[in-house]
């Protein structure tokens, strides 16, 4: 039992130092609790406010596509550069290290394949797997316009309450199908449904124009979505205009997976996101990078 005799009178209580109400960095997030913001942590870059993810979730109904054949070859000497990944459960438990301390965005929605209508997803994760796997945060498909259209927004609401008694936050993923229009009017539309529903981030696509009215449109962070394979310099290019012009970073995969040179490559893409290092200094850097790991 302590000596409370020799117990000293308490006398620093710090009268002249006002309490610290620090606030949270990301937009949208005032009213979150503390392990949803805990997780958020896990994904965004407190210090700039901006995550580069990893995608890798395409096999979920593509199966092993070009660049994912092997991801333990290819993906996870990658995973120390990425602020967190995005992944399905199966690649998580099967392939990542279990001391891998970044972000997990597990993939939660699906169903068919490419053979199929895609819009047609139903949720595909349970929260107490996502619980027990410790998820940062949960990714649910959305199709706005598409044919099943109101499912898939359905799925993401379902996704919303469930995850919200876990404190963990739902990543809505605009999805365009093949006779959409890509373009800032949609993606207004698409994102800002996903916000107004709960989701407390939003994955979309770049557009060359009207962008920045896309994200000054959403109440909560929106991630890029990397899209198809382009020249290193012009993913580059297309990340720094992305977050110059309100994105609150990226979400690449085949831009850095079918890089000639993936880990160069995601190196340069963090100096364009976190630093906002022009894209022809970062497209430098890659080339510097790649050279040397060719020599090593």
């Amino acid at each position: 039992m302590a000596d409370l005799d020799a117990q000293k009178e308490t006398k620093d209580y710090y009268l002249d130092v006002p309490v610290r109400r620090e606030a949270f960095f990301l937009k949208g997030a005032m009213a979150l609790d503390w392990g949803m913001l805990n997780r958020l942590s896990r994904i965004f870059s407190p210090a700039s406010g901006r995550t580069v993810m990893l995608a890798f979730d395409h096999g979920y109904f593509q199966g092993p596509t070009s660049g994912l054949e092997r991801v333990d070859v290819t993906i996870v000497p990658l995973a120390p550069y990425a602020d967190a990944l995005m992944l399905t459960r199966g690649i998580l438990r099967t392939t990542i290290p279990p001391a891998y301390g970044g972000g997990l965005v597990l993939r939660a929605s699906g169903g068919p394949s490419i053979l199929k209508e895609l819009s047609n997803e139903l949720l595909a994760m349970d929260i107490e797997d996502a619980v027990r796997v410790n998820a940062s945060a949960l990714a649910v498909q959305v199709y706005v316009g598409g044919e099943f259209e109101t499912q898939s927004v359905t799925n993401m609401t379902k996704m919303v309450d469930m995850a919200n008694r876990y404190g963990i936050p739902t990543l809505g993923v605009t999805a365009v199908g093949k006779n959409m229009v890509r373009d800032a009017k949609y993606f207004r539309l698409a994102c800002r449904i996903c916000a107004e529903l709960g989701a407390q981030f939003v994955k979309t696509y770049y557009v060359a124009e009207g962008f920045e009215t896309v994200t000054a449109s959403c109440p909560v962070p929106i991630v890029m979505a990397g899209g198809k394979k382009l020249p290193e310099i012009e993913a580059l290019e297309m990340a720094h205009r992305a977050v110059s012009e309100g994105a609150a970073g990226v979400d690449m995969g085949r831009n850095i997976f079918q890089s000639d040179a993936p880990v160069a490559m995601i190196q340069a893409v963090r100096k364009v996101v976190h630093e906002l290092t022009p894209p022809k200094d970062a497209y430098d850097l890659f080339q510097t990078l790649k050279h040397e790991q060719k020599k090593g």
